[in-house]
C-alpha cells in the first residue's frame, strides 16, 4: 500500500467520513458520481469498483458494459459544502476494463496520453483558466428566460452584492479542497462573474475545473440562486468563456521563454502557436461542443471568430500576454475560444496534440494581427491570410471528421461517439422555431 492510499485511510477516520464520492466525467464533460462506505475504500483501492459502462454516455457498448472506477488517492478531498457531521469526501476515478488496461473512453485518460507524448519530449504542460459563468435568480423559466442576479458591470464594486458574496463564499470552499484561485470580480454583462484558478499542471486543473462546476452550483443553491455555464444566455450580452492560459515547462525553465528573441517567444512556444491556429478548427468542435457556443463566437464581446494571434490582442483567437514580460517563469500564451461548458479533459488534450504538432513538424508562425480583427472586411482578413473559425456546431464536425490529430488524440472510440452525439444535437437544434422567426416572419408571411 503506498503512502497517498495510507494517508487516505487515516484521513477518512480522522475526519469521521462516513461517504466517499467516486468522481469521474462522461465523455460529454458531465460529472458522475457513485458514493461507497468508508469499510469498502481498501478494496476499492485493490480492486476497484465495478460498473456497467454502457449506461454512461460514450463509454461502452451493451455488449462490453463491464467497466471498472479506480479511485485516484491523490485527489482525495473532504467536500466543504457537506460540512455536517459525519462527512463527506470525494475522489477522482480512473475507469479501466475488467482486465485492468486503460478504457478508451474514459476522458481523464485521453488527457494522460497526450500529457505522456508531451513528457516524452520533456515538457510538462501547465494550464490557467479564467472561467466565467452566469448567476440568474430562481426559480428559472426557459419561457421568459433568465433573469440575471443584478444589473452590474464590468470590475463593478457594489455594497451588498450577491455576487460578491457569492464569490468569497465559493473561493473560500474551493481553496479549502486545494483549488488556488488569483482572481475573481464582476465581467462586463449583469449576473455574469469570473473566478480565474491560479495555475497548475493540465490533469490537475482539469479535475479542478470539474469540482469548480460543482463548488459553484452547489453555492448558488445554498443562496437560493441558479449558476449556469452556458455560453450566451442573452442575445445582447457578451457570453461566458473559459480563456486558458498555456505554458510547457521542461523541468524548471519556462520552454515559451527566450529573453532574447521579439515578444520574448522562444521557437518552441513560436511553432505551438502555430499548431494551435493551424488545427483551430479541427479542434474547435471539443472546445466549443454545443450549438449555443457558436452564438458567444458570433457576437464579438471579446470572443474570438477568426484564426489568428497577436500580442495583447484581445480580437485574437491566442493572444500573447504581456504583463510581465520580463520575467521568465510567467511567459505563456492564450487560447481564447474555448469555453466554460467544455469537457475540460477533450479540450486540453487537443489544445496539447495541436500545440505539439507544431514543435514536431516546424510550423512557421504566421505575423501577428495587431489591428482589432473584427473591423476588418472580408477582403482585408482574406488579404491577411486570416481564416474564420466555424461558424456553427455542424461546420465544426464536419471540419473535425477529418482531422488526423483529433482522431489520434481522441482515439476511436471517443472521436466517433462525440461525432454521432454533436450530429444529433445539431439536427434537434436544426428543427426548432426560433422566437426570430416568429417575432419577425409571422405577423407578416
Amino acid at each position: 500500500m503506498d503512502k497517498q492510499t495510507e494517508f487516505v485511510l487515516r484521513a477518512i477516520e480522522e475526519r469521521d467520513v462516513r461517504f466517499v464520492r467516486m468522481w469521474f466525467t462522461d465523455v460529454l464533460g458531465f460529472l458522475k458520481s457513485v458514493a461507497i462506505a468508508p469499510a469498502e475504500l481498501e478494496g476499492a483501492f485493490s480492486e476497484g469498483i465495478g460498473f456497467d459502462g454502457s449506461a454512461i454516455e460514450g463509454f461502452a457498448r451493451v455488449y462490453e458494459s463491464d467497466m471498472v472506477l479506480r479511485p485516484d488517492p491523490s485527489t482525495f478531498q473532504v467536500l466543504p459544502w457537506r460540512d455536517s457531521k459525519p462527512a463527506t469526501a470525494r475522489m477522482f476515478c480512473d475507469i479501466t476494463m475488467p482486465d485492468n488496461s486503460p478504457s478508451y473512453a474514459d476522458p481523464r485518460y485521453v488527457l494522460k496520453r497526450s500529457l505522456k507524448k508531451a513528457a516524452d519530449l520533456g515538457f510538462t504542460f501547465y494550464t490557467h483558466p479564467e472561467v466565467e459563468f452566469f448567476l440568474f435568480k430562481d426559480p428559472l423559466d426557459p419561457d421568459k428566460g433568465p433573469v440575471p442576479v443584478d444589473q452590474s458591470g464590468y470590475f463593478d464594486h457594489t455594497a451588498q452584492s450577491v455576487g460578491s458574496d457569492f464569490r468569497r463564499k465559493a473561493i473560500t470552499m474551493l481553496e479549502q479542497m486545494g483549488i488556488s484561485v488569483e482572481f475573481s470580480h464582476h465581467e462586463g454583462a449583469p449576473g455574469q462573474q469570473e473566478i480565474d484558478l491560479r495555475y497548475a499542471d493540465a490533469l490537475s486543473m482539469a479535475d479542478n475545473i470539474m469540482t469548480f462546476r460543482v463548488v459553484v452550483k452547489e453555492v448558488a443553491l445554498s443562496q437560493g440562486i441558479h449558476a449556469s455555464f452556458m455560453p450566451k444566455p442573452f442575445t445582447e450580452w457578451p457570453g461566458s468563456g473559459m480563456h486558458t492560459h498555456m505554458s510547457l515547462f521542461e523541468g524548471d525553465n519556462n520552454a515559451f521563454y527566450d529573453g532574447s528573441a521579439e515578444n520574448h517567444l522562444s521557437k518552441v512556444a513560436r511553432h505551438f502557436i502555430a499548431g494551435l491556429l493551424r488545427h483551430a478548427g479541427e479542434i474547435t468542435a471539443v472546445t466549443n461542443q454545443w450549438v449555443n457556443s457558436y452564438k458567444r463566437l458570433a457576437g464579438g464581446g471579446e470572443a474570438p471568430s477568426y484564426i489568428c494571434w497577436g500580442r495583447n490582442n484581445r480580437s485574437a483567437l491566442v493572444r500573447v500576454p504581456m504583463y510581465k514580460p520580463h520575467k521568465g517563469a510567467s511567459a505563456r500564451i492564450e487560447l481564447r475560444s474555448i469555453d466554460s461548458a467544455a469537457n475540460p479533459y477533450l479540450a486540453f488534450a487537443l489544445m496539447l496534440s495541436a500545440g505539439l504538432a507544431g514543435i514536431n513538424g516546424e510550423y512557421e508562425l504566421p505575423e501577428g494581427a495587431e489591428d482589432d480583427v473584427w473591423s476588418l472586411t472580408e477582403r482585408e482578413r482574406r488579404a491577411l491570410g486570416i481564416k474564420p473559425l466555424p461558424r456553427n456546431l455542424y461546420e465544426a464536425v464536419a471540419i473535425m471528421e477529418q482531422s488526423e490529430l483529433v482522431a489520434e488524440t481522441l482515439g476511436d472510440h471517443v472521436f466517433d461517439f462525440f461525432m454521432r452525439n454533436k450530429r444529433a444535437e445539431f439536427e434537434d437544434y436544426r428543427r426548432q422555431v426560433t422566437p426570430m422567426e416568429l417575432k419577425q416572419l409571422l405577423p407578416v408571411l
